[in-house]
């Protein structure tokens, strides 16, 4: 009888990575023994997993119901190997942890807390941090990334958990101008938009095996502070495009309501991101453990 984890660590890996060439240098293996072995991994399943063309690979329905189920099954031989390890050595030592501001606080520093009951010879420092740092040079264990990766050599990276972005805006100003009901209606609309400098943030949603419909809000008000734009738009003075979690209760309880529900956001994963070395250490590794676990139901729609 054949393995039936065979391939799906392969397969897991290529996901998060995004294509088949940089799973291969994170697996140290040729592009073309990945490529060899999702297409067994296919054959064995008799099924598609990804639609790949010259530019572009995306995961099928049936790839993206396998992945779901094969990284939760990973995460427990990985956790499973934690404890084990857990039970032989103690966790001590001091954890540098890198992480977005207002992600940080909300989901993250609670997760990452709770271990120091668990673990009492562990210590914390949490950076907040919305600039994306320099892992080796400023001595940080691990950062947390709410925004794509790009590959740096010497780099580790682990898809943690995905964030839905939602079109939302409060009762009173959609009694007073409308709901858009398409994305082209967006325009005719007071938005609040996400900004640094000169750089406005597009509000991007999906499309089948096409590239993102984009909108580019230009509405008069522009901050860099993803809560003070949920507070603007649940004070009436626009729609705004905003991460689920950070939204949800506000929604829940119809100081905001979700706009577009035919339409949702465009997800982005959120990865934990390390220095590669030859043994990762057990506080990194039961922090990144702890954060696959629990982040996915914290930022759930």
């Amino acid at each position: 009888m054949s393995d039936p984890l065979t391939g799906v660590s392969v397969f897991v890996q290529t996901v998060e990575s995004g294509s088949f060439a940089t799973a291969a240098a994170r697996l140290g293996l040729s592009r073309s023994a990945v490529g060899k072995t999702i297409a067994r991994l296919e054959q064995r399943l008799g099924v598609q997993l990804f639609h790949r063309t010259t530019r572009s690979m995306s995961l099928t329905d049936d790839g993206q119901a396998l992945y779901e189920h094969a990284a939760r099954a990973l995460e427990a031989l990985r956790s499973a190997e934690t404890m084990l390890e857990s039970g032989r050595k103690e966790v001590i030592g001091r954890l540098r942890v890198s992480m977005p501001v207002l992600f940080g606080r909300r989901c993250v520093a609670p997760i990452l807390s709770r271990l120091t009951r668990e673990h009492p010879g562990l210590e914390l420092d949490l950076q907040f941090s919305d600039r994306t740092v320099d892992l080796m040079g400023d001595g940080f264990d691990l950062a947390i990334r709410n925004e794509p990766f790009a590959e740096v050599p010497g780099l580790l990276t682990r898809r943690l958990a995905r964030q839905r972005m939602t079109v939302c805006a409060a009762p009173a100003y959609l009694q007073a101008h409308g709901r858009p009901m398409t994305i082209a209606d967006l325009g005719g609309h007071a938005t609040i938009a996400y900004g640094r400098g000169d750089r406005i943030r597009s509000w991007l949603f999906p499309r089948d095996n096409e590239a993102p419909e984009e909108f580019i809000p230009l509405g008069r008000m522009r901050f860099d502070d993803l809560e003070a734009i949920a507070d603007a738009a649940a004070a009436g003075f626009g729609l705004a495009w905003l991460p689920c979690w950070l939204v949800r209760d506000r929604i829940a309880s119809g100081e905001l309501v979700r706009l577009l529900p035919e339409r949702p956001g465009l997800e982005f994963q959120i990865n934990a991101v390390w220095p590669g070395q030859a043994r990762l250490p057990l506080r990194v590794r039961i922090a990144i453990d702890a954060l696959a676990a629990d982040l996915p139901a914290m930022t759930a729609k």
